[in-house]
């Protein structure tokens, strides 16, 4: 029986990046701090045309840049890249509901749904630094 071989040599890898120091995370703290702000203002619009109106933002939402900061290491990365992926997911799906309400179509069962993917994946995230 011939074994399966590759040809990746993983001796010298890391798992995990690197935590970040000085300037560099900074600007990923000013970068976290803004793209939170955009995902909640693009799922304020996504709750309107769902009909829901604008949520309100408990002290667990409006802390987590800063608790994932203080957390540093793991959390912060995650913290950081879900952030980033949800604002992906949040941009194009917005685009098309304006898209699709500009036409006069009615946009509020897809609106619903993306606006649920958006508490979703906020609670996951939330979760990588959770209010104490």
């Amino acid at each position: 029986m011939n074994a399966l071989s590759h040809e990746f040599d993983l001796s010298r890898t890391t798992m995990l990046p690197a935590v970040k120091r000085g300037a560099a995370r900074d600007a990923d703290t000013t970068k976290l701090a803004s793209q939170w702000d955009a995902v909640h203002e693009a799922a304020a619009a996504i709750g309107v045309l769902a009909q829901l109106g604008r949520g309100d933002e408990d002290d667990a939402v409006k802390g987590l840049p800063d608790r994932a900061l203080q957390l540093g290491g793991f959390e912060y990365e995650m913290v950081l890249r879900g952030v980033d992926d949800l604002a992906a997911v949040m941009q194009p799906g917005l685009r098309a509901l304006l898209a699709l309400s500009a036409q006069g179509q009615d946009t509020t069962s897809a609106a619903l749904t993306l606006w649920q993917e958006f508490h979703k994946s906020r609670d996951a995230i939330i979760g990588f630094a959770p209010l104490n």
